[in-house]
């Protein structure tokens, strides 16, 4: 069984037991489980049911496994003949789940 989810702007194929990251968000104190509504379609073997936009009655919950960061992004910028440098890095940080269980 498998859902497409939509989270932060970006969209998620997701099955149990997968393990993605999705865009950090203030947690309350003790939170562990992370609830996701917004299901596109969920689909198991030939069977799949498509939202118009969401799937109703369709969620996915997850545990939360912890934050990390992404890569480290190098934006350069050169202006030539100018002497003109500049170099900046950013590192994204991101919330690592595991998808527990896919209820259509």
């Amino acid at each position: 069984m498998y859902a497409i989810i939509e989270d932060g702007g970006r969209q998620y194929r997701v099955s149990e037991g997968d393990t993605i990251e999705v865009d950090r968000r203030d947690l309350t104190e003790g939170q562990e489980e992370l609830e996701f509504d917004r299901v596109l379609m969920v689909g198991n073997g030939e069977h799949s049911v498509v939202g118009q936009p969401v799937v109703a009655e369709a969620k996915v919950t997850a545990r939360i496994e912890g934050e990390h960061k992404g890569e480290k992004l190098v934006v350069q910028h050169f202006r030539r003949r100018k002497n003109s440098r500049t170099r900046t890095g950013h590192r994204q940080k991101y919330l690592r789940v595991r998808i527990e269980k896919i209820v259509s």
